[in-house]
């Protein structure tokens, strides 16, 4: 019976889970029920040590970092301004805006990385023009939702501050190792978007002569620079930092949250009213986070305390497969898996068991962190549970139905698999940037 309790512990926390109850407190009980019934009282002399390893790592403190400064930046105008000047760049291509809020989706992503608030801005702001101007409903609402997502591998993101640290990977490695595999995945959306806009231009009309006339005679390229700097600036900075090893990505998150404030000053939003609620969500936010990174070390404890990592390593190795098949199971587990729980959760419950088998058949753990985050992406937009459709259909007018939405994301979720395998077959583009400029 002993032997099975690994088993019996995640298959209770999966029902619990897929039931509703909330992620944190569902991953505390069931690790303080499972871990007195395989350890007895003795289980809560170990279980503060591990809460304290938790909450004392130097690393993690990046994550209220970052999430100050997206939401900063969310309330400070500069994702409106990004958002409107960038469809007029692209205004006179076919399917050019769509391809602008893709652009903008990958600028907001390094430079906020927070999901709700980038799909939010975009829908509130771009869906309603991209319906006026004629654009077929799923491939407006598909872009949207795919754009809003790449702040989850386009660094800097709080899902590879997480990875890099349970993994073991160094974060600002693991930074590096994103930046490929982020811009293929904004290459593969703004390709697939030029040629479904070719061989069906009725679904994604030009602006008309009379309006790009207007608009050239407004400024345009003043418009541009104003509204490309500031974003540009704090990415660099931040990143910049991290890459040239002058500082830490601790210490970069905090340059990206001071840099936000100065933005925000600039932008003449910030005042006391402002301030309170960015730090309201911060914490919200950041409580969030760390409870159930919490909960996931204590459930990690028990679980790898009844043996529940040997139990799913010995079951692996005994497939008749080799590493790679092994690969593809994982990464088929976790995509699965996302249709069901969003990343943090899986993050924090699947990645610590999966990840030492993965080491275990000598993949390299920077190139096998970035397939996880690549994977992660998907979670985002796969239904039933994807937050980045809820976020979209929450601001959409009445007139998109959920099956817009659901139809619209086919192509992309196709296009992130696309991606991936392209970084299982060509492992480079996650390593080579990082043994470059670390001379490794």
């Amino acid at each position: 019976m002993m032997e099975a309790l690994p088993g019996i512990m995640f298959l209770v926390l999966t029902i619990l889970l897929m039931l509703g109850f909330p992620v944190a407190f569902t991953l505390l009980g069931t690790s303080l029920v499972f871990g007195l019934i395989g350890f007895g009282w003795d289980f809560f002399n170990l279980l503060p040590l591990r809460i304290w390893g938790v909450i004392t790592n130097f690393t993690l403190l990046a994550v209220p970092l970052f999430v100050f400064m997206g939401v900063t930046l969310e309330r400070s105008g500069i994702a409106e301004d990004l958002l409107e000047t960038m469809a007029l760049v692209f205004g006179r291509m076919r399917g050019g805006l769509a391809v602008s809020v893709v652009i903008v989706g990958m600028l907001l992503g390094a430079s906020t990385g927070i999901v709700g608030a980038t799909v939010v801005t975009m829908g509130l702001l771009s869906l309603p023009t991209m319906l006026k101007r004629g654009y077929k409903p799923e491939l407006a609402t598909g872009t949207i939702s795919a754009s809003g997502t790449l702040g989850q591998i386009i660094p800097p993101s709080i899902v590879l501050v997480l990875l890099g640290d349970i993994i073991g990977v160094s974060v600002g490695d693991l930074f590096m190792g994103a930046v490929i595999p982020g811009m293929l995945l904004v290459g593969l959306y703004v390709l697939y978007i030029i040629v479904y806009a070719w061989i069906k231009p009725e679904d994604a009309p030009l602006i008309s002569d009379e309006e790009w006339t207007r608009i050239k005679a407004q400024g345009l390229w003043k418009r541009v620079v104003k509204a490309l700097l500031p974003p540009l600036v704090l990415i660099v900075a931040v990143l910049g930092s991290i890459f040239a090893g002058i500082a830490s990505p601790t210490e970069a998150a905090a340059v990206g949250a001071s840099g936000a404030l100065v933005l925000t000053i600039a932008n003449k939003r910030l005042d006391l009213k402002m301030l309170r609620q960015v730090m309201a969500s911060t914490t919200m936010l950041t409580s969030m986070v760390f409870i159930i990174l919490v909960g996931a070390g204590a459930f990690g404890l028990v679980f790898r305390g009844l043996g529940g990592d040997h139990m799913i390593r010995s079951y692996i190795g005994h497939l008749a497969y080799g590493k790679w098949a092994i690969l593809a199971i994982i990464m088929g587990l976790i995509f699965v898996i996302g249709f069901f729980l969003d990343f943090i959760e899986i993050t924090f419950i699947h990645i610590p068991v999966l990840a030492p088998i993965m080491k275990g058949f000598g993949f390299d753990p920077l190139w096998f962190a970035v397939l996880f985050a690549l994977n992660l992406q998907t979670s985002f937009m796969t239904p039933p549970f994807g937050f980045s459709l809820f976020y979209l259909k929450g601001v959409s007018p009445p007139q998109i139905k959920t099956g817009h939405i659901y139809k619209g994301i086919i192509p992309f979720v196709i296009l992130q698999l696309v991606g991936l395998l392209l970084v299982v077959f060509f492992p480079e583009l996650a390593t080579w940037l990082p043994r470059t400029l670390l001379g490794d």
